[in-house]
């Protein structure tokens, strides 16, 4: 592990362009550690690009260096590109796994199962999340922490452990936490920005949601749905769904949550959260997905009911 560190610092400091990118529909630790990378390489002289296929949700607009975000990559070369929170490599999007001038790929990753697809793979499960690898660098290139790159970790850290409710939320994860608050970092301020500045259509649709709540296997799993009705209803979209999945999880004897998310008229995006006893990544590779111990996806084709009756056949044979 030190060795891959200490061969990424020295990509680092070998080479002048980057390009960054993470995984698609972006979450706030595919944000966070892409920024905080970007404000880092900027601040020692290097050129970078950051590229995510799906727009940033507005959540995280008070990042800095987000408006720098390209939903296309330039047509140009680069020396090295950073691959971040990644799971699968088809997950950057289409545009980026075609572009082939890279340079040297580096791979930052804390799912559980991610290949070794770059030169140089620095993969930890027991991160609490990706920006907690980008700390790891940081600090190993020598480098004294300015406030912009600390309020990215920071934003990595603390939604990808769920303001540190997660089990994944370890000492490490505390301790750069704390760290970055000496930074002249405000946890009121983020938490304000994070969980106390939704848009009122972000309810509504919630509203919308919430009645789908399903209870199976006495009590140890739920589900609730989105369908493409509600965002037409509602004038709202996949981003305000961030967090849905935490309403089932949070019953009282519920080990897996289920989020059904519907993409088109016969496709659902299947989101798992296990509190901890169950290994949800297992249920999501069964299906073509991946992910953590405690959280995971996948995408199923069919119709709600055929999607649910798939799903729930396999948790339910799990927890019995």
């Amino acid at each position: 592990m030190n060795e891959t560190i200490q061969d990424i610092v020295s990509v680092i400091r070998a080479n002048t362009s980057f390009l960054l990118t993470s995984h698609e529909s972006p979450d706030g630790d595919a944000v966070g550690s892409s920024l905080a990378l970007a404000s880092f390489l900027r601040k020692i002289g290097k050129e970078v690009c950051v590229h995510l296929r799906d727009q940033v949700p507005d959540l995280y607009a008070f990042l800095p260096g987000v408006d720098t975000v390209s939903p296309h990559v330039p047509d140009r070369d680069f020396d090295v590109a950073f691959v971040q929170d990644i799971g699968e490599f088809r997950r950057a999007g289409d545009e980026f796994c075609a572009f082939k001038r890279i340079g040297t790929l580096v791979n930052l990753d804390h799912h559980l199962g991610c290949d070794n697809f770059g030169a140089h793979n620095l993969i930890d499960p027991q991160a609490a999340a990706t920006g907690v690898l980008v700390y790891r660098i940081i600090n190993a290139f020598g480098y004294a922490m300015d406030r912009e790159t600390a309020l990215c970790l920071y934003v990595s850290i603390i939604t990808d452990t769920g303001s540190f409710r997660y089990s994944n939320a370890n000492p490490e994860a505390f301790a750069i936490a704390g760290e970055m608050i000496g930074c002249d970092i405000n946890a009121w301020d983020v938490a304000e920005q994070l969980y106390e500045n939704q848009p009122r259509k972000r309810l509504e649709l919630l509203a919308k949601c919430l009645p789908t709540l399903e209870v199976i296997s006495d009590g140890r799993a739920a589900s609730v749905s989105i369908t493409l009705d509600m965002y037409a209803v509602t004038a709202t979209d996949a981003e305000l769904t961030d967090g849905f999945i935490n309403y089932p999880r949070s019953i009282r004897g519920v080990e897996v949550a289920i989020f059904f998310r519907q993409l088109a008229e016969q496709r659902y995006k299947v989101g798992f959260r296990s509190k901890g006893k169950v290994n949800v990544a297992g249920f999501a590779a069964r299906m073509g997905g991946g992910g953590h111990h405690n959280a995971a996806g996948c995408t199923v084709d069919g119709t709600l009911d055929e999607v649910k009756a798939q799903v729930y056949a396999i948790v339910e044979s799990a927890l019995c």
